[in-house]
């Protein structure tokens, strides 16, 4: 079964400041037909102006992903860790028990954009902790790159959940394949770029919903970019 979600369908949220494009309910945007998929919960298309940000705020029991598509985002916390990720870096924070962290644009003119993903965690109240690494566009190119897994698998940041979260960046002939079993199922997200999933067009902000597919298919690209999450049902 495959379940298209347009971008322009996503929910919306002009801050001024902060222009974000919500897949699942976050703030004021709800829409119960995507309340979730399996244990992914959040995933936020945020775009923040120069000089501005998230001030310190908390989470508890959330694996918290943020994917950098251009830019350069400022990240403190209270575990003591501070960096700027830039265009291919990705962050990892496990919230656990409890943290308070911020997220600022670093640059005082340039637009950061990125992804921010949440999903649910397999157990509850482990301390918080911080995990970044960077994946060079090559590593991702014609083919799906593990960036986040439950065993860290790879080099990948390690998550606590049963699910692999893949980047690829593919064009032209490129196509790459990835096997489903049983009871697992797979959300694919554009972050930019146009291709084929299965032979379904999508284009950049577009997401497709799978499940009950033996295989996902990625193909017919044109620049793009896209995140595959692969987790179970």
């Amino acid at each position: 079964m495959l379940q298209i979600r347009k971008s322009n369908t996503r929910g919306k949220a002009d801050h001024g400041w902060l222009n974000s494009m919500h897949t699942f309910p976050f703030a004021n945007y709800y829409d119960p037909r995507y309340t979730s998929f399996g244990p992914l919960r959040v995933i936020n298309e945020d775009r923040v102006q120069g000089g501005q940000g998230f001030g310190t705020h908390s989470h508890s029991n959330m694996e918290i992903i943020s994917y950098v598509l251009g830019g350069a985002l400022e990240h403190k916390d209270s575990m003591g860790t501070g960096s700027v990720l830039r265009y291919g870096d990705v962050q990892r924070m496990s919230a656990g028990s409890g943290v308070s962290h911020s997220e600022f644009n670093h640059s005082a003119d340039e637009a950061v954009h990125f992804l921010q993903i949440w999903l649910f965690p397999d157990q509850e109240n482990i301390t918080p902790s911080y995990q970044e690494t960077h994946f060079a566009p090559d590593t991702k190119r014609g083919q799906l790159r593990l960036i986040a897994s439950r065993d860290g698998r790879e080099g990948s940041l390690l998550i606590h959940q049963d699910a692999n979260i893949y980047a690829t960046i593919l064009d032209g002939d490129d196509r790459v394949h990835l096997p489903l079993a049983p009871r697992r199922g797979a959300y694919v997200q554009v972050a930019r770029g146009q291709l084929q999933v299965n032979g379904i067009t999508l284009d950049t902000g577009d997401a497709l919903q799978v499940t009950d597919e033996a295989q996902l298919t990625l193909e017919n690209a044109n620049d793009a970019e896209v995140i595959v999450f692969e987790l179970a049902l």
